[in-house]
């Protein structure tokens, strides 16, 4: 079916009911699919990317912690600003445009520059800071549940990928910094009572931030 492709875009997720999100997590996790006792390859490169509602919106669910441990990052996009609005309005229907569309690059390419990314050096000094950091958001009053052990799985990956789109061959501990906030808060599940006298996952994170010491900044691998 559809999830046979290269990049999956599961548009408004959160409307879709928890059965159809459950189905996702083998293949977010593991690249493949099992139906009945038969297991089939999703292929490579492989990524799912979601669109999801305000949770508030009727007809939402809240993902599952599963699975919303199993995204890379998230992040929100807003709203445009008022040039790039305006220049939307008053554009071409774009309802036929992926007509025009070409491939600017091979999926070969693509998993030789994901080969690439995966080289790029981690010292031991900011895997510990990365432990230090999840360990953290474990502890913090305002939370139930922090950081898992895939969530900073996935920022050893993030931040190998950021270094190389950086030009570099080697991690440094302000890369962890940079990517923290879209690599981990969506993974938080905050306590209920601090979540209702305001306490938020970024507030939360930032703090931890502050508290935790970084190694000192490597200039070379």
């Amino acid at each position: 079916g559809p999830i046979f492709n290269n990049i999956v875009l599961a548009d408004e997720i959160n409307r879709a009911s928890p059965k159809t999100q459950s189905a996702l997590l083998e293949v977010m996790e593991e690249s493949r699919v099992t139906v009945d006792g038969v297991t089939y390859s999703a292929g490579r490169p492989f990524m799912v990317m979601a669109t999801q509602n305000p949770i508030e919106q009727a007809g939402t669910y809240r993902l599952p912690e599963a699975q919303l441990d199993r995204f890379l990052i998230k992040t929100s996009i807003g709203y445009p600003d008022h040039a790039s609005t305006v220049r939307l309005l008053g554009g071409s229907n774009l309802k036929d445009r992926s007509k025009e569309l070409s491939a600017v690059i091979t999926t070969q390419a693509v998993a030789d520059m994901a080969d690439l990314a995966a080289t790029a050096h981690i010292d031991t000094a900011v895997l510990e800071y990365i432990s230090r950091l999840c360990e953290e958001t474990r502890n913090a009053p305002e939370t139930r549940l922090g950081v898992s052990v895939r969530g900073a799985l996935a920022m050893v990956r993030a931040a190998k990928v950021w270094a190389a789109s950086q030009g570099r061959n080697f991690v440094l501990p302000d890369d962890i910094k940079e990517l923290a906030s879209v690599v981990w808060t969506h993974r938080f599940v905050m306590d209920p009572e601090a979540e209702f006298s305001g306490a938020t996952a970024e507030a939360v994170l930032t703090r931890i931030l502050a508290d935790v010491a970084a190694p000192q900044q490597r200039t070379n691998a």
